[in-house]
């Protein structure tokens, strides 16, 4: 029986990884052990954990620390802090003295970041704001990427008609402006009277469900998936371990769970927390539009639209879910980096 030797066989292995370290392992324990070997990838997937908990906390926080319910106004309330209170809604702001001015942080449990225009806790609502962003960007993903993959499997292994129609397809939604088709989608869903709600097969979707923007941003993000896993398809169907397997009877069915769809599994891995990153962005930027999540729920681009106007007297009420929008983005792509180096042999394994 053969021995693999990797200087034999002229494999140049990265500095930290032996032959010994490579022989009998799978590829996927071989990712495995380079991806706990990248520190900075694993900081920033605990950063991502953190933002997900605590914002799925927020119940938490709302009921037991700030003491508050941050969906409901609270223009006339008052809060107690170092034994004085203080209106939430100050009389005067600004060089005029005119209007009402949110309280500003305090740093304490109540009203952490202070108060918007109507006097909710902002601190409150940037962690429900989260809950939303993460369902709606999470949810999204997973959507357009499992949708992606079974229509690239497909396209990619029958080719010929069945490839082109759903090719054109893809480049129909490719070619029209992500925003722009992402608003035209929420707007005609948004506008239906709330009489009429929307209906796909047995399930009923009011205007306010965050099934909407979840099912949207899926849509016009699945053609980003689709083009570079199709393309793999491709190469993989030409490939001599395919062959054998219809050379052995394998039938199409077969050939793609067994074959072609484990060697694609990676890529859609790698693309899986960059899609992620891009989809609560694009959220943020459509709820920021109003054409996102609908009140009574909130997000993070609703909390940064409702701050525009405070900007110069409390910026803290847009500032904070734009750092835990910029937080949660940079996390995801670090640790997308550190995912395609592990899953890319190519990047520690070099043949002469």
């Amino acid at each position: 029986m053969a021995v693999f030797e990797p200087e034999a066989e002229g494999i140049v292995l990265d500095a930290e990884e032996t032959g010994g370290d490579v022989v009998g392992r799978s590829p996927w324990a071989l990712a495995g052990r380079r991806l706990l070997r990248n520190r900075l990838a694993l900081a920033a997937l605990a950063l991502f954990f953190l933002i997900v908990a605590v914002s799925f906390a927020a119940p938490l926080y709302a009921k037991h620390v700030a003491h508050t319910n941050p969906f409901e106004s609270n223009v006339s309330g008052t809060v107690t802090i170092g034994g004085k209170t203080k209106p939430v809604l100050e009389q005067g702001g600004g060089k005029l003295g005119l209007g009402e001015t949110p309280i500003g942080p305090t740093w304490h449990t109540h009203y952490l970041l202070g108060a918007d225009n109507q006097g909710r806790d902002v601190a409150a609502r940037v962690l429900y704001g989260g809950r939303a962003s993460l369902e709606i960007g999470l949810g999204s993903a997973v959507f357009a990427c499992l949708l992606a993959l079974i229509i690239a499997l497909v396209a990619g292994y029958f080719g010929g008609v069945t490839d082109l129609a759903i090719s054109r397809l893809m480049d129909l939604i490719w070619a029209f402006p992500l925003y722009l088709l992402a608003i035209s989608l929420a707007t005609v869903l948004l506008a239906r009277p709330p009489d009429k709600p929307l209906k796909i097969w047995f399930v009923t979707l009011q205007a306010s469900s965050l099934w909407i923007p979840l099912l949207i941003i899926g849509i016009v993000y699945v053609p980003y998936v689709f083009r570079p896993i199709r393309g793999q398809v491709l190469s993989l169907r030409e490939k001599e371990f395919v062959e054998a397997s219809v050379a052995q009877g394998a039938g199409s069915f077969r050939l793609i769970f067994n074959e072609i769809l484990p060697n694609v599994l990676s890529t859609m891995i790698v693309l899986l927390p960059l899609m992620i990153a891009t989809t609560i962005l694009t959220e943020s930027a459509l709820s920021y539009l109003s054409v996102g999540v609908q009140s009574p729920q909130a997000s993070w681009g609703t909390i940064i639209e409702n701050g525009q106007t405070l900007l110069y007297s409390r910026p803290w009420v847009a500032i904070a879910p734009g750092i835990m929008i910029v937080l949660t983005v940079l996390a995801l792509n670090v640790f997308g980096d550190g995912l395609r180096d592990a899953l890319d042999p190519r990047s520690k394994v070099r043949v002469k």
